[in-house]
């Protein structure tokens, strides 16, 4: 299992140094919240955020648009230096093409699937995708609370993706913490994003590591 920290609870003044911080501490990837005030209520950065980033690190950039017409921008945030881009597919209006267009790009392309939405309605494009975030909350800010049956669902898409024999990273994000990682972990889920767990807590380093030594061995 890999934890990837969302920088969008990260403090902004420092960014360099806090990507610093939970890299030393083991952190695998991270998580980049991209909202635009229309799909998501919230507002928050662009391309020039990630070639910022790509700048301080050779950690893999998990780019996560929460934005209406999301493949007028994929090119931009894959030239800024995004290694993954993911997208909700209910967003876009041809969601075969923007998984396609991702993957020529040379990037991992993957769907955020929204509580509500039924794993059903995306069964004909997961065999796409190279990964998949269940979202244990609704998208749009952070710091809200876990909703439960999220894990349920987790375990439902890896059932899914073994039976199809899919090669799916399946991964979670809103309202992680330590205590929830051994669950994450029986529910076949590959990648923790956790964003206030970490970067509100006194110490993220410390954060990482409790979240990193909570996966059962």
């Amino acid at each position: 299992m890999r934890i990837a920290p969302s920088i969008l609870s990260a403090d902004f003044s420092r960014l360099a140094s806090e990507i610093e911080r939970v890299e030393r501490a083991g952190a695998q990837q991270l998580h980049v919240d991209v909202m635009d005030g229309h799909y998501v209520p919230n507002l928050t950065f662009g391309p020039m955020l990630v070639e910022a980033m790509r700048r301080s690190t050779r950690l893999p950039l998990d780019v996560h648009l929460m934005i209406e017409d999301a493949d007028r921008w994929i090119g931009a945030f894959a030239d800024a230096g995004a290694d993954m881009i993911a997208f909700h597919p209910e967003s876009v209006y041809h969601p075969h093409l923007v998984l396609t267009s991702i993957q020529k790009r040379g990037k991992k392309a993957g769907l955020a699937l929204n509580p509500g939405l039924s794993l059903a309605s995306v069964e004909e494009l997961l065999p796409l995708a190279d990964y998949a975030i269940v979202m244990s909350v609704n998208p749009g800010w952070g710091g809200q609370d876990f909703i439960e049956g999220s894990f349920e669902r987790a375990e439902n898409l890896r059932r899914f993706a073994r039976e199809n024999h899919l090669t799916l990273d399946i991964e979670i994000d809103g309202g992680m913490n330590a205590e929830r990682v051994p669950r994450a972990a029986l529910a076949g889920i590959d990648v923790v994003i956790a964003g206030s767990a970490i970067f509100k807590a006194k110490d993220p380093e410390a954060a990482v590591r409790q979240m990193l030594s909570s996966v059962p061995v």
